[in-house]
């Protein structure tokens, strides 16, 4: 896939997921990148990365941290992030400003991997911790692979409302999701607890100093206020609610992960499998298996992941979250959700 389909696939990603600004922008970029236009010099070099590099969002996300920092005063009145209303043909002519103007500090900025850290994912990661609960009443050590800032390792100190009226998590949050899922119930009596909280991340995100949360907020679209909210509520949360987060690759984070007595180990991760090789998810997957194999009922082992897959050879790619716990290592599809979390329907 080249740089112009990649781009014109994630302007229809954007345009499903509730983006519609970022949408325009992708496919003004690719306009004017197949004219020989100013995004040509930005991105040099790009032309042949894989799919799974994203860099129409690590363009995306490199123009907002300008927006941010106030380093881009063009663009800030097309930015909702910041007060701004996005205009089609204004907006993009602040847009190609700055990409002329700024072209080396970007192609700079281009190196960083996306860092999306969606908190709205957490409902996958809650109500999968809720069903496991369910079967397996252990303390939870909670293991993350791409952890970005770790703010997902705190899924259980999220509100999550129901329309039933129902609600799960401190009432008290500054993260709350309404409506947060449908189809079949999670047991309210059934107590989570957490023990452990560790991640790994090739390029982790310290949550705690303004250049993390800049470099977190900026890979946010800016028309997406519930999704700004969410973080910066995460973020407080993170204050109060230590977890670690190891720059380590998933390979290696695997390979030193041991299994604890009295304690239920969880391996989670969230859309992001398409970041690795062919040869680390093959490696990644034994990984998991072998540990399962060590299993025991007193020592369980759970993998639990959000991530798009395909029921059938033929069926679209769904968000499927999926739960497989050892001794017996049965992988089992508790629901589906959203790319970006919310909300998650159960099976």
């Amino acid at each position: 896939m080249d740089l112009v389909q990649a781009f014109q696939l994630q302007a229809t990603a954007c345009e499903d997921l509730g983006s519609p600004m970022y949408a325009d922008l992708l496919r003004r970029v690719v306009d004017d990148y197949e004219i020989g236009g100013s995004p040509v010099a930005v991105l040099a070099g790009y032309e042949n990365q894989p799919a799974g590099a994203a860099i129409a969002l690590r363009l995306l996300g490199s123009v907002h941290r300008l927006v941010l920092t106030g380093e881009a005063p063009e663009l800030a009145a097309f930015y909702p992030s910041v007060g701004g209303e996005w205009d089609p043909r204004l907006g993009w002519e602040a847009f190609d400003q700055v990409l002329q103007a700024r072209g080396p500090e970007l192609r700079e900025l281009l190196t960083q991997p996306p860092q999306t850290n969606e908190v709205g994912r957490s409902i996958a990661l809650y109500g999968g911790l809720s069903r496991l609960a369910e079967a397996v009443p252990l303390p939870v050590r909670l293991f993350e692979i791409g952890a970005s800032g770790g703010l997902n390792l705190r899924a259980d100190q999220f509100r999550y409302n129901l329309t039933d009226g129902s609600s799960f998590g401190p009432s008290d949050s500054p993260v709350v999701f309404d409506d947060a899922w449908s189809g079949r119930p999670l047991d309210p009596s059934v107590e989570l607890r957490i023990v452990e909280r560790v991640g790994s991340d090739i390029a982790p995100v310290n949550p705690f100093t303004d250049d993390g949360a800049l470099t977190l907020t900026s890979y946010v679209w800016p028309d997406m206020p519930e999704r700004l909210e969410r973080l910066r509520g995460a973020l407080e949360v993170a204050r109060k609610v230590p977890a670690d987060v190891h720059r380590e690759d998933a390979v290696s984070f695997l390979r030193n992960l041991e299994l604890s007595e009295g304690h239920v180990t969880v391996v989670w991760h969230s859309v992001m499998w398409q970041y690795l090789t062919p040869e680390d998810k093959a490696a990644a997957e034994g990984l998991i298996t072998a540990l399962g194999a060590q299993a025991t009922p007193s020592a369980p082992l759970a993998h639990l992941s959000l991530e798009p897959i395909r029921r059938t050879p033929d069926a679209e790619p769904e968000f499927l979250v999926v739960l497989q716990v050892w001794p017996t290592g049965v992988p089992r599809v508790l629901g589906t959700a959203e790319p970006h979390g919310l909300p998650a329907r159960w099976e």
